[in-house]
């Protein structure tokens, strides 16, 4: 081997160079052109955009919210008007009903004479015409203008219906007893106008108004009022006119009416078992079964040949220390005619099991010379049922 051979070197089998020795030398990147990159941004008409689109739904949430609080207060609002018409409404129906209350007492009072008569309705006309002036006060909701205008009329018509009945009791003021018919037809004719006034009330005011809050969608607020100045229409019949021009013309006269009178009391029933007492019977056989729906239905007849007047009828049952004592009154009988009146909320407290005495007596009407059909007394006791 000579020299130049040993020169040679085989590196094939010597150790590699370690990693930090064959690491390279990393070169920095280059900025590139133009200097340093630029973080990335929307567009530039984009977020303008987006605050704009936002605000308009700020803004139409606002609106909706302000038409839907403004919608319940216009709800509130409509309802609160409603009610306080209906609330005006009900005070004049109750005073214009008051005031048929006050006539019919005036025309079946016993003893008023015909000057004092005619003086009274006409206070009671000036009363209706307050009621006339108070109804075109009222503030009326727009959809019942029509309606509120009926009513009005109706009032109009009691108000000279009252004012028209005075003046034909002061025109019938002198006629003579043969002309009692004539006159109590002229009266009549105007009782009749108080009649109509109370269909027109309910026909062209009361029911269309009903219908009309229906349809507004007002339903909490009691319903539109009745209101009836006669409240019965037998009242302005030529013959109970008839009846009552002689009745006032004979307490002018100082005299008592004449002819048939009579009232009498046909039976007593204990409801709701239809128990027909019997007088002069044994409590046993008058047992009436207490509930909360107890009532008796007293049964009086007009045994005379004339129409009555507020016939009074007092139920009366024994109990300690002191008796259950009931009234009413019937406000028009005719001749042969039966009405019934009916007692309820009878408190039996104290009362069972032990018999007692029932008592009905029907008041003497003006010129009776028979009373001993007028009143009966029935042995009772009373019992829980079984």
């Amino acid at each position: 081997m000579t020299e130049r051979d040993t020169d040679i070197e085989f590196d094939f089998f010597d150790e590699p160079e370690t990693e930090e020795a064959t690491e390279r030398v990393r070169t920095p990147r280059r900025p590139p052109p133009g200097g340093p990159r630029r973080p990335v941004r929307p567009p530039a008409g984009l977020i303008p955009m987006l605050r704009l689109a936002g605000l308009i739904a700020f803004l139409i949430l606002a609106a909706v919210l302000v038409v839907v609080l403004a919608r319940g207060c216009a709800s509130s609002s409509k309802h609160d008007r409603y009610q306080n018409y209906i609330q005006d409404v009900r005070g004049i129906a109750g005073r214009s009903e008051q005031v048929g209350k006050q006539l019919n007492q005036t025309l079946t009072a016993t003893g008023i004479k015909q000057s004092e008569l005619e003086s009274k309705i006409r206070g009671l006309a000036a009363q209706e015409q307050q009621e006339v002036a108070q109804a075109r006060r009222i503030d009326v909701p727009g959809p019942l203008r029509v309606e509120h205008d009926h009513m009005i009329e109706a009032l109009q018509l009691r108000a000279s219906g009252l004012s028209r009945l005075a003046d034909a009791f002061r025109q019938t003021a002198t006629a003579k007893a043969a002309s009692a018919s004539t006159s109590g037809r002229l009266i009549a004719d105007q009782a009749r106008l108080l009649v109509a006034s109370d269909v027109n009330w309910d026909f062209y005011f009361r029911e269309p108004t009903q219908r009309e809050l229906e349809n507004q969608g007002i339903r909490d607020i009691g319903g539109v009022p009745d209101s009836d100045i006669i409240s019965n229409p037998d009242l302005a019949s030529t013959a109970a006119m008839t009846d009552i021009w002689r009745r006032i013309h004979g307490a002018a006269t100082g005299g008592t009416p004449g002819g048939n009178h009579g009232s009498a009391l046909v039976s007593v029933t204990a409801l709701p078992d239809n128990k027909r007492l019997v007088p002069g019977a044994a409590a046993s056989d008058n047992e009436i079964t207490a509930s909360t729906d107890l009532a008796f239905q007293i049964v009086v007849e007009d045994s005379g040949d004339f129409q009555e007047f507020n016939v009074g009828v007092t139920l009366t049952i024994q109990k300690s220390p002191r008796p259950i004592v009931l009234k009413k009154k019937i406000d028009v009988i005719n001749a042969g005619e039966t009405k019934t009146v009916t007692f309820t909320d009878i408190n039996l407290n104290g009362l069972f099991g032990l018999p007692t005495t029932l008592k009905v007596d029907v008041a003497p009407v003006p010129g009776e010379k028979t009373t001993s059909n007028n009143s009966a007394e029935y042995r009772v006791i009373f019992s829980l049922g079984g």
